[in-house]
């Protein structure tokens, strides 16, 4: 192997100046040119200052009540997608009444990871307001079920010598029944 200059940034992937038996990659620290178009002077100083601009402070504030409120925004789009799927018993419907309970729960899970990275001084007030729109969310989904027939809300659905409850009125879209 010819011998020519390294830089100090290159890695020696030979193991040429390696101990024996050893396996992991081993930098050259000899004195070596800096690789071109590096300069020192150019390095940008970094911000130690720990407390937060006024400015900064706003920023969080506002990110973290659009985390709280994000659950109390999805409500009008889960009243669209319960009408869309309608009351009958089919897959989309099942899939959709699912989901409705399963991003809430998961939502409560995850609460102190969705929050952690957000502190200030109300953030007590941003998490209850978030649990309160993951409990609207879950209010929504036991009311679909409900409207579905899923929910056992006579006697005859737990008790077998109940007779089931019969419909006093029929109603059809304009045709005779």
């Amino acid at each position: 192997m010819s011998r020519r200059k390294l830089h100090k940034w290159s890695i020696d992937f030979t193991g040429i100046g390696r101990p024996k038996g050893e396996k992991a990659l081993v930098q050259l620290n000899t004195d070596l040119r800096k690789p071109m178009g590096y300069n020192e002077d150019a390095t940008v100083a970094r911000h130690d200052d720990k407390e937060d601009s006024p400015d900064t402070q706003k920023l969080i504030d506002k990110r973290s009540w659009d985390i709280a409120l994000g659950p109390l925004k999805q409500i009008p789009m889960n009243f669209f997608i319960m009408w869309m799927a309608g009351n009958s018993i089919s897959i989309f419907p099942i899939m959709m009444v699912g989901m409705m309970f399963f991003r809430p729960f998961q939502a409560l899970i995850s609460i102190q990871a969705t929050f952690g990275t957000i502190e200030g001084s109300s953030s007590y007030l941003q998490k209850a307001v978030y649990i309160l729109g993951n409990i609207v969310c879950l209010v929504l989904a036991v009311y679909k079920c409900q409207v579905m027939g899923l929910l056992p809300t006579h006697s005859s659905d737990w008790l077998a010598f109940v007779e089931a409850q019969h419909r006093m009125e029929w109603s059809g879209g304009g045709a005779a029944l």
